[in-house]
């Protein structure tokens, strides 16, 4: 059966190839695409080819075709129609941590039902949702905290809710865009400027992948405050300032990532149950003004590449399947 599928084939380039997908095992799925995901953060720096070299294998996706830097097929959020396989699942929409291909094969146990009510533009940010429960735990936040997050993207601003639903909790979102200021409204939580923060958090989350950003969310914890980071810069080097009161307010810089969960969750977590509930927690309509912008997959090649670098400001990119 021919597929066709998005690759990073140099920097700034993607191509739709062709291939022929594997033969049908008893335990796979042959899955046919109805949605995919472009996780903005890390597939800008995939097509930009600013993996580096020490991360290549930590950075793979699960069913990634191809290495880095090039060419390389990149990807994992997709959610599509079962049309073959084991009979409880055929028709069933599934989410998968697969690139962009039309239609493809993959293990059963690779699979998370959707719920019939989640629709599948929404579903596909379910990896991103993950990111942000992973972080959510990596941060200990409780009822009643005052919690800071600097970046509105699509994990910061899913942060935002989360943040904004435990009980008492007072939540900021910080971004240099006003206009992010109605969907953190909407979200139930607070809006600022990077210039109008205090300075009193008692949890910050930084996700604007930029060294200024890192530099507010220092400048907005409190003494002893935990900042979680959830950026990734790639190869490119960082330079924050760490005097001032970093060392007397005895500031904890926390790394977040989500290919390895919060250790007080580890053993109870595995990555089916946690994919699970992202995908139960995206059971909210508020979440679908995260999608700005909807591209047909046979356009990818040449609209993508703007997106993702300097062109107009977007959240999540969804690519479509006929």
């Amino acid at each position: 059966m021919p597929a066709q599928s998005l690759w990073c084939v140099a920097p700034g380039r993607y191509e739709v190839r062709t291939g022929i997908l594997p033969e049908l095992e008893a335990d796979m799925l042959t899955v046919r695409a109805l949605a995919s995901c472009v996780s903005r953060g890390s597939e800008r720096l995939v097509l930009r080819g600013d993996v580096p070299k020490s991360e290549f294998q930590q950075m793979r996706a699960p069913f990634q075709q191809g290495e880095f830097p090039f060419p390389v097929q990149y990807g994992y959020q997709s959610v599509g129609v079962v049309e073959a396989g084991p009979e409880a699942l055929k028709g069933r929409r599934i989410f998968s941590l697969h690139p962009h291909q039309d239609v493809y094969r993959l293990p059963a146990s690779a699979a998370v039902i959707v719920p019939d009510h989640i629709p599948p533009p929404r579903a596909a940010i379910a990896a991103n949702m993950e990111t942000a429960l992973n972080a959510m735990w990596d941060a200990g936040a409780g009822p009643g905290d005052r919690i800071v997050i600097v970046g509105g993207g699509v994990v910061g601003l899913m942060l935002t809710a989360l943040a904004a639903g435990l009980p008492g909790a007072e939540v900021t979102l910080v971004d240099v865009r006003p206009e992010r200021a109605e969907i953190a409204v909407a979200f139930g939580a607070d809006f600022a400027l990077p210039a109008e923060i205090g300075d009193d958090a008692d949890i910050v989350f930084h996700t604007s992948a930029s060294a200024a950003g890192l530099q507010t969310a220092l400048g907005a914890g409190g003494f002893e405050a935990k900042i979680v980071e959830l950026s990734w810069y790639g190869a490119s080097a960082t330079t924050v300032a760490l005097g001032g009161a970093f060392h007397s307010r005895r500031l904890r810089l926390i790394g977040s990532q989500v290919g390895t969960v919060s250790p007080e969750r580890r053993p109870r977590w595995p990555h089916a149950r946690r994919l699970a509930k992202a995908l139960s927690l995206l059971d909210d309509a508020r979440f679908d003004r995260l999608i700005t912008h909807v591209i047909p997959f046979a356009q990818a090649p040449v609209r993508l590449p703007q997106l993702l670098n300097d062109g107009p400001d977007a959240l999540a990119i969804l690519l479509t399947y006929d």
